[in-house]
């Protein structure tokens, strides 16, 4: 049996947790994607076709619940989304792609360890109108990868999200979330992803990560800051 992969348009259990709890209006991201959907809902209207929007950020920053609430916001509205995760377009899987870092210092970073070129293909699917699109999901608990054919009848909107996804091509509009590893912290202590923050490799890998994504930033249209805020980038 193949596991559902870390998040993509699939309703895992971070998703249903953020999306079917009774506090939804009180949920800060679901507060910031209210925000940002009606700051761009024009622009959305006025393209008339596929729009694409990115989500950016640091580990633990939100990235994930950030995508599952402008999913949500989008549905309310009656727009159909599909939310597709950076962390499935890895050209190795998780345990390979570890040992890979460990044994190479430089394999880190959007064009090392990521399949961007694929990644990018996959929003010009989306925006050729294609009815279908091919998408890798990575099976995290066995260390698998496979392709799966999703459906894009009456999706008018992609979300990405993931580290890198502020690099790529024809995003309409791009988000980034300023929070850094440090000001996580508590966040990925709670979730303790592979016991990570245990991990000094794994810290200092987050540091370099930092570092490659500090200036993305400045490629973003909104800023959601650390107190879950939204910010036109200017």
């Amino acid at each position: 049996m193949i596991h559902p992969p870390k998040f993509s348009f699939v309703e895992t259990s971070i998703f249903n947790t953020i999306m079917n709890s009774n506090e939804t209006s009180l949920n800060p991201h679901i507060a910031v994607a209210k925000d940002l959907i009606a700051q761009i809902w024009q622009m959305i209207l006025a393209k008339n076709g596929p729009y694409v929007i990115s989500v950016a950020g640091e580990s633990g920053s939100g990235k994930t619940e950030t995508g599952a609430a402008l999913f949500h916001e989008l549905k309310s509205l009656g727009k159909r989304s599909v939310v597709i995760n950076q962390d499935n377009y890895f050209l190795l899987s998780p345990a390979l792609n570890d040992a890979k870092r460990k044994a190479d210092p430089s394999w880190l970073g959007p064009h090392k360890e990521v399949n961007m070129a694929l990644l990018q293909k996959t929003i010009i699917d989306f925006t050729m109108g294609l009815p279908a699109i091919e998408i890798p999901f990575i099976d995290y608990h066995s260390n698998t990868s496979i392709t799966q054919s999703v459906s894009l009848l009456d999706v008018e909107i992609l979300i990405l999200e993931g580290t890198y996804v502020s690099l790529l091509k024809n995003i309409d509009t791009r988000i980034f979330i300023t929070a850094d590893y440090n000001e996580t912290l508590p966040y990925r202590k709670k979730r303790n992803r592979g016991n990570e923050v245990n991990d000094p490799f794994i810290e200092n890998i987050l540091e370099t990560e930092h570092k490659i994504i500090a200036g993305h930033k400045f490629l973003a249209d909104w800023l959601i800051l650390n107190d879950l805020t939204l910010k036109r980038n200017v």
